[in-house]
């Protein structure tokens, strides 16, 4: 148990939640975990009622962008009380991002228990349906009030919970995504791996674009030469290339290490599966689909699970993957994954971080 300060709300909300039609980050729930850095340390954190906060115009965030994030979740497991999956990984990741962008690091383990104390708090906000979970919403920001392009000293780390369902409308059918070639997003040296504002802000635009044209995602290659896959807006991209499993690698720095991608790379290897985390460059991927050899794409991302793609479309040329259905990799990896977070199949890897009720 955290040693948290506790101000329980007041009034509930979770009457107003439309559990038939949950969508995505659209309903909050009662509580939030706060935590202050000042005076060069993190304090102790406390529980508040979710609510709005005071800012100044000022606020050095709001001007030069220093802020981070991250996105998990906990799942009703069948045989009862809360499996929260992976966290470690998130707090691994938050410090990581950080780093890039001058915020201090938080202390892992008290992340994991403030994450576990809120989900406590908030226990009936956790979704009971198959399908549904609760995401888990850590941000960090520089709370500073001044004009000048310089670090903050002083940040705030907030974590929020939101009952939700699918991240796509389709689920899990597949999606239309569009390599774009004319803007990037990340380069190498840049905050691709990293898990800032910055980062989505600068996808903003062409997934906007993208979403006019009926696609659901810009799949985005590297900003120097244009011709190497790096991920996707939302998640990390996987083929299925003549039996082989095939990821961008994470060396050069432009894409996110996602805690599904790491899942699912991790069982494929168990399956006995060939995999590579490589560079593979886009006309590698047209060739592979000309020749009959591309078998799946599908994405991977805490949001989503896995989302299998039908349709990859490059300036003109239009690939349709598996006959726009999902393949028996993405079916299998879901399921396993799925299956994992809701109790279902054994944790064999201790995945789960687990709260009794």
């Amino acid at each position: 148990m955290g040693n948290f300060k506790i101000e329980k709300a007041t009034t509930t909300r979770i009457n107003n939640v439309d559990w038939d039609n949950l969508g995505f980050g659209v309903f909050f729930s009662d509580h939030i975990f706060v935590s202050d850095y000042e005076n060069g340390k993190w304090d102790e954190g406390k529980i508040i009622p979710y609510g709005p906060m005071p800012i100044e115009p000022t606020m050095c965030t709001l001007h030069y962008g220093q802020s981070i994030f991250e996105g998990l979740k906990a799942f009703r497991d069948v045989k009862g009380g809360i499996n929260i999956f992976r966290p470690d990984k998130n707090a691994a990741r938050l410090n990581h991002s950080g780093s890039r962008v001058c915020i201090p690091p938080f202390d892992e383990k008290t992340f994991v228990e403030a994450i576990k104390e809120l989900v406590r708090i908030d226990i009936n906000w956790v979704p009971k349906k198959r399908g549904q979970s609760l995401y888990i919403r850590p941000v960090a920001f520089g709370t500073g009030n001044f004009l000048g392009v310089h670090a903050s000293s002083t940040y705030r780390l907030i974590i929020m919970t939101s009952p939700v369902a699918s991240y796509y409308p389709e689920g899990l059918n597949p999606v239309k995504i569009l390599v774009s070639s004319e803007y990037v997003r990340a380069v190498r040296g840049g905050l691709g791996s990293a898990k800032t504002a910055a980062n989505y802000a600068a996808s903003l635009l062409a997934g906007t674009l993208a979403k006019k044209n009926g696609f659901s995602q810009v799949l985005w290659l590297d900003g120097v030469t244009r011709h190497f896959i790096d991920e996707v807006g939302a998640m990390n991209i996987m083929f299925v290339i003549n039996d082989e499993l095939i990821t961008p690698s994470l060396e050069q720095g432009t894409i996110l290490a996602g805690v599904t991608r790491d899942s699912v790379l991790t069982l494929a290897r168990e399956w006995g599966m060939k995999v590579s985390e490589r560079q593979i460059t886009i006309d590698e991927l047209i060739e592979a689909y000309e020749t009959g050899k591309l078998q799946e794409v599908f994405g991977t991302g805490t949001a989503a699970v896995i989302s299998p793609v039908g349709l990859i479309q490059y300036n003109d040329k239009s690939m349709i993957i598996n006959n726009m259905e999902i393949g028996p990799i993405a079916q299998k990896m879901y399921d396993t994954i799925t299956g994992i977070q809701y109790g279902e199949l054994e944790d064999v890897h201790g995945w789960n971080v687990h709260i009794d009720i």
